[in-house]
């Protein structure tokens, strides 16, 4: 991937935790000029440093394990990032890109939708990689900016515990789960005033009705 990127003529900085991989990629710089090598932890790093003032656009195989806090880390500097082209395990996939009513739509959803708009593209077989992972794999293209919502980027933060609470217990409604952020009549009263039924789940729920919920019943 490296190597592709690197051939285009396009400045590319390839962050790489290990030591071992990182000294690899550093011997492609005699070739590419034009790539610099950051060694460190993804999760660590200042995008908006590196990128000095231009805006960028991100490709990665993601650690699996670690996907939501990368792409936590990442939408933090969301002003500047045009795409994301990332590989995935196919099942968070789907949870980024699913729509309400889907059984897969949850907060991981909400939060991708609400700074990017996401798109899957096409599964990979388990052959491609060496060796062969236990999961499948896809890949997710995510456009910046996002759904269109009006929410100050101070309140991005507690939305996204707002929308946490919402999805709780996904089973449970609206009002159930939201018994600790408002009265209950309150929560009914700002349903209603949205077009949500009383007995409204957070998975019918689009991000654009997710943030004027919380602006209602924020305090």
């Amino acid at each position: 991937m490296t190597t592709h990127l690197a051939a285009t003529g396009a400045p590319v900085l390839a962050i790489e935790l290990d030591s071992t991989f990182a000294r690899r990629l550093q011997d492609l710089t005699g070739r590419f000029p034009n790539l610099t090598i950051v060694s460190g932890d993804v999760l660590k790093t200042d995008i908006a440093k590196l990128a000095a003032g231009r805006r960028v656009r991100i490709y990665g195989n993601l650690p699996y394990y670690i996907t939501s806090p990368i792409l936590h880390h990442l939408f933090s500097f969301a002003g500047i990032i045009e795409e994301m082209h990332i590989v995935i395990q196919t099942e968070v996939a789907q949870r980024l890109t699913a729509k309400p009513n889907n059984s897969q739509y949850g907060y991981l959803s909400v939060a991708t939708q609400l700074y990017a708009r996401p798109e899957f593209v096409f599964r990979i077989p388990r052959g491609a990689f060496l060796p062969p992972p236990d999961v499948g794999s896809s890949l997710v293209t995510l456009r910046l900016p996002g759904e269109s919502v009006k929410l100050a980027p101070r309140d991005e933060s507690p939305f996204l515990e707002f929308v946490k609470s919402c999805f709780s217990q996904k089973r449970k409604t609206l009002v159930n789960n939201l018994k600790s952020e408002a009265p209950r009549d309150a929560i009914r009263n700002a349903l209603a005033a949205l077009k949500l039924r009383p007995d409204a789940r957070a998975e019918q729920v689009s991000v654009p009705v997710f943030a004027a919920l919380y602006e209602r019943l924020k305090t």
